[in-house]
């Protein structure tokens, strides 16, 4: 088809636009459930959220956080073609504050009825909605095809009690951030992949050295996050705990924090840590330009500062994995995903427009305006980034080589993040015993799991 329109002299742009609009009408054309044949979507027993049919002309609404302003752009971009392209579902996005006012408004929605159809939300909220009644299972609209071109750590993340509830069309990307030609001038080795990390003992002294050579602060951990409370502090830091051997929570039962986050392991992690703020090396809670204006060489980041850095140090940036605290080097993975929410009508019509997210060239497009990683094995293969010798080529071979990890998978997240963060902060900022922050966060995960009686798997 595309060979036939560049003979008439499409311009390549509208190429594009025209194939991908092409795309959703034979989409439509086909079921709402997405396909057939050995591509038609498996149901599990009693998931009836996708049956193949859409009904009459169905609207579907659409909850979006406001996130970058590309990335906003784009869906609103998407949502307008996807429109246009057919008329048996008519898409309305509704643009909502990002952060813990969003998730409260999501909360005050499912209270009194009001969810939208599909719902946007970071990754691991999916634990607790799932649980609590606010989503389907989507096994049903979810084509074999499409399950198996997601990441390994995209179906992963929306995976609850053996069922998937959400998909995301992007994941992310941690590791540290380096400025090469500093680094060699201090005779610093720089690591070459996922088995060459530097030991947490090996930063330090790195640290040490930099401050020698005049870099007062030679380390940015996003700190001014952490004083805000935002979901960086656990996203960010669980991988160091992890990697110690510790954990924020039971990882086989998910009923206890005590003897994980408080353990020895995890409180020698955050030890060394706390020990790198003591003695000044990382960046205070200021600003967010250590990096970029040459104050911090190395910046614990996550895959959005990408373009920025490498704007502010052309051809001087490097990405390496995050540091060993014992057991290997560890990162974070999860961003955030899409939902059928329990009170949609029709599944099928919902699926359709995540269908069309879902293609290649829409991933890959999404993924360029916000900077993810793509969330499917083909779009990666949009994105020479990735390639083996790529600028970001770590992140993507982080998220496969199972060096990613989410974080717990249970309803409890929300009070998990809440109190390893507030520990963070006071370990890091005020300085806090490492063991007596620790204690408190498990005490206050510990009361929020029995006070549901251990989320069972059947819902409250």
């Amino acid at each position: 088809m595309k060979a036939a329109l560049s003979n008439f002299g499409v311009p390549h742009r509208c190429r594009a636009l025209v194939s991908g609009l092409l795309g959703i009408a034979l989409l439509l054309a086909g079921c709402g459930a997405g396909g057939s044949g050995d591509n038609k979507a498996k149901k599990a027993p009693g998931d009836t959220t996708c049956d193949g049919r859409i009904d009459g002309t169905a609207h579907v609404t659409v909850w979006f956080h406001q996130g970058p302003p590309g990335e906003v752009g784009t869906l609103q971009s998407q949502v307008k073609e996807f429109n246009k392209a057919q008329n048996k579902v008519r898409v309305e996005l509704v643009k909502l504050p990002e952060q813990r006012p969003y998730a409260d408004l999501v909360e005050s929605a499912a209270a009194s009825g009001d969810l939208p159809d599909l719902l946007d939300f970071d990754g691991p909220n999916l634990y607790n909605y799932a649980w609590s009644g606010k989503l389907k299972p989507i096994d049903s609209c979810v084509p074999e095809s499409v399950r198996e071109d997601l990441l390994p750590s995209v179906r992963r993340q929306g995976t609850y009690a053996g069922r998937l509830w959400g998909i995301g069309t992007f994941d992310s990307g941690m590791g540290l951030y380096v400025r090469p030609s500093v680094l060699k001038k201090a005779g610093v080795r720089i690591p070459k992949g996922i088995g060459d990390a530097w030991t947490a003992d090996e930063l330090t002294g790195i640290l040490a050295k930099l401050r020698k050579r005049g870099y007062r602060t030679p380390l940015d951990l996003g700190l001014v996050y952490a004083a805000r409370g935002d979901e960086w502090s656990t996203y960010g830091f669980a991988p160091a705990v992890w990697s110690a051997g510790g954990d924020l929570i039971d990882p086989k039962t998910f009923r206890t924090a005590d003897g994980f986050l408080n353990s020895p392991e995890s409180v020698k992690a955050l030890t060394t840590m706390q020990g790198w703020a003591k003695a000044g090396y990382t960046e205070p809670d200021k600003d967010e330009k250590a990096f970029d204006e040459g104050r911090s060489v190395i910046s614990w980041a996550g895959h959005w500062r990408y373009p920025q850095y490498t704007k502010a140090f052309p051809g001087d940036v490097a990405i390496v994995p995050l540091p060993d605290f014992g057991n290997g080097t560890v990162t974070g993975m999860g961003s955030w995903q899409w939902g059928i929410t329990s009170g949609a009508t029709d599944g099928d019509a919902v699926w359709s427009f995540l269908a069309y997210l879902l293609q290649p060239r829409q991933v890959h497009r999404m993924s360029v305006a916000n900077g993810g990683i793509p969330g499917t094995d083909k779009a990666v293969k949009l994105s020479p980034k990735y390639d083996v010798g790529g600028g970001e080529h770590l992140f993507i071979e982080q998220l496969r080589a199972g060096i990613a990890r989410p974080r717990p998978q249970t309803p409890a997240y929300p009070a998990i993040t809440s109190a390893f963060g507030r520990a963070f902060t006071k370990i890091m900022l005020d300085r806090a015993s490492v063991k007596a922050a620790l204690d408190q966060a498990v005490e206050a995960i510990d009361k929020d799991v029995a006070a549901h009686d251990g989320y069972p798997q059947k819902g409250p």
